[in-house]
């Protein structure tokens, strides 16, 4: 089982700089094979150009610029250059299916926030001073780098990654996991409902609140955001020492939301899996769930539109990504794999419709948005009780008719 693990570096004031121009070279590196695949493609013999050819090239480029590419280390620049690849193979196939393909873009320094070095030993050390009691990661360029490490390793090191977050730097170790530790079993079973006024709500009765980290935060970034507005829009090595603190403020402060919602998520799953064995929820299509409202002509006006709630529906979207369903339930398939639990997707129409006691279906049974009440045999119940009532059963029945 792989497991990821992410730390707060503490680089010295050259460590700093180090590893920001390591970022640097490796984003030169991306945009000059990205510029290379293009120039071949556009050229009258149509050549494509894969993976394998431009990694050969690493070695002479490497010697042509011992002072910058060549410092780094040889496999941590194959990765890049495989990150390349997987872009245009994403590409490739979104054409294929008919999606909006979204062509690879050439990276800005500040857009280019990662290195990863794909073996523990090739370039990158991680606990490199193990007589020290203070742990360190040793990449080469750079040296050996303080680490906060706030929780044990469990499992043999596979890939190690630097990454760039504003002026803080972090180490993530994707490890590798022989046996999995299950958690002792608590013969429980439950259902969840995801929603808006309340983050989830179980079969059980119980309801766990929606923090809603960024409308908490709107007036901060509203202000922020405005603050930014003001400067002109220039290239980013032309912009003032207050422009940047201004960027600095907006990008800071959607850190500390995004933060705050996976601490939510990973504190909510946990809680989930610790307290029980099997684990039904919704299988919600969410990208489909947050698509702007589509515009409505109208017949007898030629040029107009008709109202289409497109004002209410950016606001549910908003409340839909704020409250982090997708995260969340990435969250807690990862922690129950790991803890041994069973998690089961279901089909969410009519959950919230469906009668537990008699199984009478109709969307009058939900006259609001919180009230459930059988027009068939009269059970009253909370709506979101009523479909996480209904989730659990349809995972049961599902479990039941999985192969063994």
């Amino acid at each position: 089982m792989m497991r990821a693990y992410k730390f707060l570096m503490r680089p010295t004031v050259r460590q700093t700089q180090a590893l920001g121009e390591m970022l640097r070279d490796h984003c030169s590196l991306y945009n000059g094979a990205l510029q290379e695949r293009r120039d071949a493609y556009r050229h009258v013999s149509k050549t494509s150009i894969k993976y394998g050819q431009q990694s050969v090239q690493l070695k002479d480029i490497r010697s042509f610029d011992p002072e910058r590419q060549g410092r780094w280390s040889f496999s941590s620049q194959q990765a890049t250059l495989r990150r390349l690849d997987k872009a245009f193979a994403a590409f490739f196939r979104r054409v294929k299916s008919g999606e909006k393909p979204g062509y690879p873009r050439f990276r800005g320094v500040n857009w280019f926030d990662t290195v990863e070095f794909p073996k523990d030993g090739d370039g990158c050390r991680w606990d490199s001073t193990p007589h020290d009691p203070v742990t360190r990661v040793r990449l080469q360029g750079v040296g050996h780098v303080k680490v906060h490490q706030h929780r044990p390793v469990a499992g043999r090191v596979k890939t190690v990654s630097v990454k760039r977050e504003g002026r803080q730097w972090f180490v993530v170790l994707a490890t590798e996991q022989a046996q999995v530790e299950p958690l002792p079993d608590t013969g429980s079973m439950i259902g969840i409902d995801l929603g808006i006024a309340h983050f989830l709500t179980t079969s059980d009765g119980g309801f766990v609140p929606n923090p809603r980290h960024r409308s908490k935060s709107a007036a901060k970034l509203e202000a922020a955001q405005q603050a930014l507005s003001r400067f002109p829009r220039v290239r980013r090595d032309r912009r003032t020492a207050n422009h940047r603190r201004a960027v600095e403020k907006v990008a800071k402060l959607h850190r500390k939301v995004r933060r705050q919602r996976l601490d939510h998520a990973h504190k909510t799953a946990l809680d989930l899996v610790r307290q029980h064995d099997f684990i039904a929820h919704e299988d919600l299509k969410i990208r489909n769930m947050v698509r702007r409202a589509a515009p409505r002509p109208d017949p007898d006006v030629s040029g107009a539109y008709l109202p289409n709630g497109a004002t209410a529906k950016t606001g549910l979207n908003r409340s839909i990504s704020d409250a982090g369903w997708g995260v969340f339930l990435t969250i807690l398939a990862a922690k129950a794999e790991s803890a041994g639990r069973e998690v089961i997707a279901v089909d969410p129409r009519n959950t919230s419709r469906t009668c537990p006691a008699c199984g009478h279906t109709a969307a009058e049974n939900r006259p609001t948005q919180e009230k459930f009440h059988c027009i068939a045999c009269g059970h009253t119940a909370h709506a979101d009780t009523v479909g996480a009532i209904n989730v659990l059963r349809a995972g049961l029945v599902r479990r039941e008719a999985q192969p063994a």
